[in-house]
């Protein structure tokens, strides 16, 4: 039995203990020296060692006695083999993909010898992003069989004959249908079935026909599909519809899976709950449709009674005879997100995204918890999501997880949060978190006793995406921007820590644009707006009332690919395009007073912060500051070069800053000549 606390202490003597206080105390002493001098500028970086280190996640696949975990973020990327039996790693394969790798596709042949490996990738730079590892060999590496132009593999099926089917997408590309001939070698585009789709998620096989899956899961909105599903045949080589009429507008299809002479179809939820077709493979129009309670089900399983699958919330049954959904109980701790499901003599395999293997018997309804690194999965640092400071602490966001960098002492706790912790504030010593996927904010209190995170303000599961925070001290507020990922546009979250409340203001910008950013002084709001569709209204940036969402004014930041990031110090809101742009605008006079062009320091994504009443930004390359009166702008660690996931963060506390250097925490003491 293992809960999240026990976890935590675990992990902090394997993770944080091995690499994170070894790593940071070591900086403490060396990394004092690591200063640059400019003029009367003087630059202190201090390295703090790994930002969060775990083993990292995506997916789970049970093959025999053995299941098998692919990696999430972590360099290099790898697949372990978790033995039954043993409940220890047995076998590891690195996979050679670059850059940056994720693993959220698995799939067996019918005999069992050899697992197929699809990568996420975050950049496409034309290597290979399908291995294959033979399990007769497990101390053989992995190998590179072929690549799909779509660079990203969401999901593998493998058909009966021993054919490899492959689905994914690639930003502002409609996603095929692939198939790899392990005959032949050849990796062949099947087609586009569905030209407005813009991520495909789901795909399964049978002797004669694949199954594919997509919608809008990914910028979604205007003329984005909804959920689609399509029949492949085989012989014919054709493509039909054959999505239930009761599923054509929910977002997308999220799972898919030969049982028998069935097809299990599901869809991820928006304004509605996802659903679940079982499908006859015999007359596809012939189907059962359950509509769940949840908004993601994906991970399908089962026996002669019943079909289990995964959600938000745990693992949960439809009985087969009755036509019924339960969740399923057990004593243990909660699963988190959920990236294996796979059923074995009497028991439930889960791989949760925490980083543990749960064995639940459902007859005695308890379970074993196993955690991978004390199983001897390898421990790597993550890249980074969100960061705070404040409290005596830093936090540096992570998928599952929170790592709490005591500055005092060194310490590195690693806290377990589902999903990904995109940005954070420290408000009166807690820690306030902007969750995805559509996890709302959740609360960590460092000095509550056997503390956790914890939800404390859920919004619809459509408004999913967390991207930017910012603490509003005269209305005490939390600011949390959003995107809508599925509908387009976005919103503007509010919650009060002391009350409790909580508010969702959807569009405020409009209906297309995404809240990229937000920023706030003297009571308002400002929010940077970010058009992720093709064509549609120019970037804005937006004077809110945050206590009523009402709008105040917008103003053109003349920002042809919309705002990354905004600061305000003083009458000026500061704000960065994400293509290489600085704009000034005075709030007084609601007026554009500075453009530049920054590209060589910024481009992209980016974040800004005030310190010392001086405003700092950071790219993926470079640390930077905007001079207060002439709004020059110039470098101050070149080449930090920060690992981060969805974009970097920079945050500051008492003077300092903190962001990612690599794959690292660092303090920057920047003291500006003049």
């Amino acid at each position: 039995m293992t809960d999240h606390a026990s976890l935590s202490r675990r992990r902090l003597l394997q993770a944080g203990g091995a690499l994170g206080l070894a790593a940071a105390a070591e900086s403490v002493l060396a990394g004092r020296a690591d200063a640059a001098t400019a003029g009367r500028a003087r630059t202190t970086v201090t390295d703090l060692g790994p930002g969060l280190v775990q083993f990292s996640l995506m997916s789970g696949l049970l093959v025999g006695d053995t299941v098998y975990v692919g990696s999430r973020n972590l360099d290099p990327a790898c697949v372990v083999g978790f033995d039954r039996s043993t409940r220890k790693v047995v076998a590891h394969t690195p996979i050679d993909a670059e850059p940056e790798p994720s693993i959220q596709a698995l799939a067996a042949d019918p005999a069992g010898r050899y697992l197929y490996v699809g990568v996420l990738l975050k950049a496409d730079q034309g290597g290979p992003n399908l291995f294959r590892w033979d399990l007769t060999a497990p101390d053989r590496p992995a190998v590179a069989v072929g690549r799909t132009e779509d660079r990203d593999i969401r999901d593998l099926a493998v058909a009966p004959d021993g054919t490899v089917y492959a689905v994914g997408g690639l930003p502002g590309k409609a996603p095929a249908l692939w198939e790899y001939d392990p005959a032949t070698g050849a990796v062949t585009n099947l087609g586009v079935p569905d030209p407005n789709a813009t991520l495909a998620r789901a795909v399964a096989a049978s002797r004669d026909a694949v199954f594919f899956g997509a919608g809008s899961i990914l910028a979604g909105g205007g003329g984005a599909s909804r959920a689609s599903l399509f029949a492949y045949d085989r012989a014919a080589r054709t493509f039909a519809s054959i999505v239930p009429k009761e599923m054509e507008q929910d977002p997308s299809m999220r799972e898919l899976a030969v049982m028998g002479d069935q097809l299990l179809a599901s869809t991820s939820g928006a304004v509605e709950p996802g659903k679940i077709a079982v499908m006859e493979l015999k007359d596809l129009s012939s189907y059962t449709l359950v509509t769940t309670q949840s908004d993601t089900i994906k991970s399908f399983t089962w026996d002669d009674d019943r079909v289990y699958f995964a959600t938000e919330s745990g693992v949960q049954a439809y009985t087969k005879a009755d036509r019924t959904i339960a969740p399923v109980t057990f004593s243990g701790p909660d699963l988190g997100e959920i990236w294996g499901l796979d059923r074995v003599d009497g028991d439930l395999e889960v791989v949760s995204g925490y980083g543990f293997v749960a064995e639940i018997d459902l007859a005695a309804k308890t379970s074993v918890v196993t955690d991978l690194l004390a199983a001897g999965a390898p421990a790597g640092p993550q890249l980074g999501m969100g960061i705070a400071a404040g409290g005596g602490y830093v936090y540096v966001g992570g998928n599952g997880g929170v790592a709490r960098h005591d500055r005092r002492t060194g310490e590195v706790v690693n806290l377990l949060v589902p999903g990904e912790a995109k940005d954070a504030e420290v408000i009166r010593g807690s820690l306030y978190t902007g969750q995805y996927d559509a996890q709302g904010i959740w609360r960590y209190d460092p000095a509550a006793r056997n503390a956790q995170p914890h939800q404390v303000a859920d919004f619809p599961s459509q408004q999913n995406r967390p991207l930017d925070t910012s603490w509003d001290l005269a209305n005490q507020l939390l600011l949390v921007a959003v995107q809508s990922d599925t509908e387009g546009g976005g919103a503007l979250w509010t919650y009060a820590p002391r009350t409790g409340k909580s508010a969702s203001y959807v569009n405020p910008i409009d209906d297309v644009q995404m809240v990229r950013a937000v920023a706030n002084e003297g009571g308002v709001a400002y929010l940077g707006g970010d058009n992720a569709a093709a064509g549609g209204p120019a970037p804005a940036v937006v004077a809110v009332d945050p206590v009523t969402g009402r709008e105040r004014w917008r103003i053109d930041p003349r920002q042809p690919a919309g705002v990354a990031a905004l600061a305000v110090r003083g009458r000026y809101l500061y704000g960065l395009g994400r293509k290489g742009g600085l704009f000034v605008i005075d709030v007084r006079t609601r007026t554009l007073v500075h453009t530049a062009d920054v590209s060589a320091v910024c481009t992209g994504f980016a974040a800004m912060v005030v310190n010392r009443g001086t405003v700092y930004g950071v790219s993926d390359t470079t640390l930077f500051r905007v001079h207060p009166r002439t709004f020059a702008v110039s470098a101050v660690v070149a080449g930090i070069d920060g690992a981060w996931y969805s974009g970097p963060h920079v945050n500051a506390q008492g003077g300092l800053l903190y962001t990612l250097r690599g794959r690292n925490l660092v303090e920057v003491d920047d003291r500006p000549a003049g």
